[in-house]
């Protein structure tokens, strides 16, 4: 019987380890980039690495619409409408703040029943996204920062 319980508890925690090591994910393995000349040099505690790839893992699962890869992130929506004419007045607001803010991205998205929205931006965090915030609700008084899924080639600038 104690063999049984022994080998039970053996057999658990090898497919736990197993399981975890899969899933471990080194900061200097995300920043390094094949093909290019120079090194990179992160001198952290490998505590950091644990909780960077746990984060990793537990949104790596996260789709776009059309099934791209995507992490959960910030936009800023500018506007928000229900009625007929939404489509046209969300394209118009989306081409009046691409003129006057050429570098940044905006989305017009559509939701069920009938919203459309104009998101822009591609943030990873509230924080990051505070600074041009503040600059957009000076146009877009009503403006505010969302949680959106974000595709991964959508960052590449």
């Amino acid at each position: 019987m104690i063999r049984k319980v022994f080998l039970f508890l053996f057999l658990t925690n090898l497919t736990v380890v197993t399981g975890y090591a899969q899933a471990f994910i080194r900061a200097a393995d995300l920043f390094s980039r094949p093909g290019s000349r120079g090194s990179l040099t992160i001198d952290q505690s490998s505590s950091i690495d644990t909780l960077l790839s746990r984060y990793i893992t537990s949104k790596r699962n996260v789709k776009t619409s059309d099934g791209n890869q995507a992490f959960m992130g910030v936009r800023i929506q500018i506007y928000q409408s229900s009625v007929r004419t939404a489509r046209e007045e969300a394209n118009k607001i989306m081409l009046q703040f691409l003129n006057d803010h050429g570098d940044m991205k905006a989305y017009v998205q559509y939701q069920d029943p009938g919203w459309y929205k104009v998101r822009v931006g591609n943030y990873r965090s509230q924080t990051e996204a505070y600074k041009d915030l503040m600059m957009i609700r000076k146009q877009y008084p009503s403006a505010y920062a969302v949680q959106d899924k974000i595709a991964y080639q959508d960052q590449i600038r």
